[in-house]
């Protein structure tokens, strides 16, 4: 078995002040966006579009007001509202960790949606454009859980060569954290990544990033821990599942409606040229 590393979660004391990993790994995913997004930009399908540097970093602001605010208010009202509607000073204390990811999804998806209003840009287009660039930024916010000891794995059989003694935990778990990092993270960045490298139909990269995301997370949930269970139907599921499946179904029924192109821009008739006739007829009128 491994040992977990039981990492310090102040990277730096400065007596006055504290910086914590966790915000570190944020600082990262927003790092991580520019940079990718700049490399976005060299793609001819995406440079066509009109796509600049300066859109990126504008773009970013509202991002993470998306992230943060909807990340935090994610976490109080989907998983922990009865603690934190008795202790309300907390919820502004993100640097505790505490981040719920359909939370800060659904943020994000509000902050576009006022930033393309902005830059009187296509919503879809605008959600293609980002789609590519979650995934990693994910990634590293699940590192910042496993550097705060936080989301512990469901039991794990003391033969697993990964199984790991966490913190505070008597007995060996998967570490939760490392597969989310890994499955929904990386090898969906991987998917994505590549997906976008051409031009597809308007919003089926946003739709298929919302499927695959959906789709990871209701895999790498059996391993870790619930925060709480659910019974439908006689199946239990975990809170996480429950908030993943309906990405899925909207994810699949958006891909459909992307081919079928329910939302590629509408071409703009110009108007005719005034022929001849109607030429000699102004001037008679005037």
């Amino acid at each position: 078995m491994l040992e977990h590393p039981n990492f310090n979660p102040v990277a730096l004391d400065l007596g006055f002040i504290k910086i914590h990993w966790y915000g570190i790994m944020y600082l990262v995913a927003f790092a991580q966006f520019m940079l990718l997004g700049r490399l976005r930009l060299r793609l001819p399908h995406v440079s066509a579009l009109g796509w600049t540097k300066e859109h990126i970093d504008d773009m970013l602001f509202y991002g993470v007001l998306g992230v943060v605010i909807g990340g935090r208010l994610g976490e109080v009202f989907f998983y922990n509202a009865s603690y934190y509607l008795a202790h309300p000073i907390e919820i502004p204390m993100i640097w505790r960790g505490g981040m719920s990811f359909h939370g800060g999804f659904l943020g994000v998806l509000a902050a576009m949606y006022l930033w393309s209003r902005k830059a009187k840009l296509s919503l879809p287009v605008v959600y293609d454009f980002i789609a590519p660039l979650v995934p990693l930024g994910y990634a590293a916010g699940r590192m910042g859980n496993f550097i705060n000891h936080e989301l512990p794995g469901r039991i794990a059989s003391s033969d697993l060569p990964w199984a790991m003694i966490w913190p505070g935990v008597p007995y060996p778990v998967h570490p939760s954290p490392l597969y989310q990092a890994l499955v929904d993270g990386v090898l969906v960045a991987i998917i994505m990544w590549w997906f976008a490298s051409k031009r597809r139909p308007t919003l089926a990269v946003g739709a298929l990033y919302v499927t695959l995301y959906g789709c990871a997370r209701f895999f790498t949930e059996y391993f870790r821990t619930p925060d709480y269970e659910v019974d439908i139907l006689g199946i239990t599921i975990s809170a996480g599942q429950m908030l993943s499946f309906p990405m899925i179904v909207v994810g699949i029924i958006l891909m459909v409606f992307a081919y079928r192109g329910s939302f590629e821009p509408k071409a703009v008739t110009p108007n005719p040229a005034p022929s001849a006739n109607n030429k000699k007829s102004k001037k008679k009128k005037a």
